[in-house]
């Protein structure tokens, strides 16, 4: 997955705080780019440029994690955009967290399985 942010700098502050529950690190940079991954494995990448419609993310993991993430994101600067907690409107044990990046990407964390 690639998503275009405005700033990479800030953008890079907010990831590598936002992700760490989930085990995510920066892995590779270059210029205009950089790549977060889990076990040396980059799949979620930073564009600079100009963004366009905002997207929305999701990361699938445990109920603790879904927690965890949410936290660190908001303490990295992420705006709240729904609190950890069952959604049954999608399906009986949908647990989830949203939080909106710098750009207003909407980014989340996400359980499917029972508590």
């Amino acid at each position: 997955m690639v998503i275009r942010v405005s700033d990479l700098e800030a953008s890079r502050a907010f990831y590598s705080k936002a992700l760490v529950p989930l085990g995510y690190e920066e892995l590779l940079s270059y210029p205009g780019f950089i790549g977060f991954g889990v076990e040396g494995k980059p799949d979620f990448w930073l564009r600079e440029g100009t963004p366009g419609e905002a997207v929305h993310v999701a990361f699938g993991t445990d109920r603790a994690t879904v927690d965890r993430f949410h936290d660190a994101a908001m303490a990295a600067g992420g705006r709240d955009n729904g609190e950890p907690g069952v959604r049954e409107i999608y399906h009986p044990h949908y647990y989830g967290a949203f939080v909106l990046d710098p750009d207003g990407h909407n980014i989340e964390a996400v359980c499917h399985q029972s508590a």
